[in-house]
Order: C-alpha cells, then sequence, then structure tokens
C-alpha cells in the first residue's frame, strides 16, 4: 500500500511544525507550505518523506505550486491541514484598525485558507475511495478560540477566525457526498511564536484561574488532534468544531 500523503500549511510554527512531526511519525508523506524557511535543528532537512515549498497560501500561483508538489509524492492527497495564519503585525484597537493590517490578515488567514482548500477539495473529491466509509481524504482546518471570542485590540483576527469558521461547515456540508470529512479545531492558548509577545500576560490570566486545566497549551496538543481527525478514526464526525483550550470554552461561575 503505498504512503498516504499530507499538504500541511504554516509548517514551520509551532502548531505547523508539530504536525508534520506527527504525520511523519505514522509513515505518512508531507508537504509542508510556509513563508518562513526550515527551521535549524528540525531534523527534517535529511528526511525523504518530507518536502517544502516556500511560499503564502494568500498567493494563487503559490498555492498551486504546493499542490503540484504534494502530488510528485503518490499522485493523491489523503489530508490537507490549514494551519497557516498571521496575527496583526501591531495590535491596535478596533476604532483605528487600518485597512491595510484588515487585508493583510484576511487575504492569509481566510481568503487563502478559503481558496487552498477549495483548490484541493476538487482534486481530493476525485480520489477513490477508501475503506467502509467510502472516505476521499480529510481536511482539517485551525481557527482559534478568537473566533468566537472578543479581543478588540486585534479585530480583524478575531473576524479571519470566524470565516474560518464558516469555511469549515460550508466545505464539510458539500464534500461530505465525496466521502471527505472537513473539521475544526480552535486551540486556546498555545506556546508558539504568535503567543510570546504576550507571554506575560497569558501567564497571569492562567496563574489567576483563567483555564480549568492550569498550563499553557503545547503544539503538539493540538498536533495530535489534527492527526486524530485525519487517520480515520473519526470518519463520521464533520463539520465539528473542537476545542483544544485546556476548558477556556467553559461557561463558569
Amino acid at each position: 500500500m503505498s504512503r498516504k500523503t499530507a499538504m500541511i500549511t504554516g509548517c514551520h510554527g509551532g502548531i505547523g511544525m508539530a504536525a508534520v512531526k506527527r504525520f511523519l511519525s505514522d509513515g505518512w508523506n508531507v508537504c509542508g507550505l510556509d513563508m518562513a524557511p526550515l527551521p535549524e535543528g528540525s531534523g527534517l532537512a535529511e528526511c525523504g518523506s518530507y518536502i517544502f515549498v516556500r511560499g503564502s497560501i494568500s498567493d494563487g500561483k503559490d498555492r498551486k505550486d504546493f499542490l503540484q508538489s504534494a502530488l510528485s509524492f503518490t499522485g493523491r492527497i489523503d489530508a490537507l491541514v490549514n494551519v497557516a495564519g498571521v496575527a496583526p503585525k501591531v495590535r491596535n484597537d478596533i476604532l483605528e484598525m487600518t485597512e491595510e493590517s484588515y487585508d493583510r490578515v484576511m487575504d492569509i488567514n481566510t481568503k487563502g485558507t478559503f481558496f487552498l482548500t477549495q483548490l484541493v477539495a476538487n482534486l481530493m473529491k476525485d480520489n477513490g475511495p477508501e475503506g467502509e466509509d467510502m472516505i476521499r481524504g480529510y481536511i482539517c482546518n485551525i481557527s482559534s478560540m478568537s473566533a468566537y471570542t472578543s479581543s478588540t485590540s486585534r479585530g480583524e483576527y478575531c473576524i479571519s477566525k470566524a470565516g474560518v469558521s464558516m469555511i469549515t461547515k460550508l466545505f464539510a456540508d458539500r464534500m461530505a457526498e465525496f466521502g471527505i470529512p472537513v473539521n475544526e479545531i480552535r486551540p486556546g492558548i498555545i506556546r508558539t511564536g504568535m503567543t510570546a509577545a504576550v507571554k506575560e500576560k497569558y501567564d497571569r490570566l492562567i496563574g489567576g484561574g483563567l483555564l480549568p486545566i492550569a498550563r499553557w497549551g503545547r503544539p503538539e496538543d493540538v498536533a495530535e488532534v489534527i492527526y486524530s481527525l485525519c487517520s480515520g478514526r473519526l470518519p463520521y464526525v464533520t463539520g465539528q468544531s473542537i476545542d483544544v483550550d485546556g476548558g477556556f470554552h467553559i461557561r463558569r461561575l
């Protein structure tokens, strides 16, 4: 049986890199896309099961190049994991948010995610079905607790992630007839490069009881759920939003 192939965006960030390593550990081929180069010491440079395409999901040509590179492995895409996303360069109150910042965040987080998913879904639906559930592939989107949590100093990010939630529902609805489950993970406070600038703030909030599970999330916490959704273990789950957030989403008195 040929090795399965996963496409993972944002592959050199915390969650993306953890996802790459999780898929590789179970024998998958992985094609990653990122605007950043391969980090030194990652151990992936000599890995024959991993190839990297440098580019942005906001660019149509980069999206097509990414797909063609992934197809070079086995001619079939078995999973798409949309991790890539950016925060605003400057945290501004929504009364001062600039169009430039809004466009940049939305182009990558929402528009890029939508059109890459569209591109891959149109190919994936023609895969030969596998197993008794007739699955042709899996799609997993990474949104955020910010999809439903107001943060008025980075409104463009919240809006973009709410958009990813609807992208998930739309594609789950549309692709179900083809045997392609589409789900979403909403990470909470995860220790990554994106949260490094606000470490002291979140240390204080977590220490003050913000989370029932009173610790930072790890990229590996998210990667394990990503892999569970794409590995065939949950073929009857689609259109679902899974919170990986230490219980942040629980309403408590």
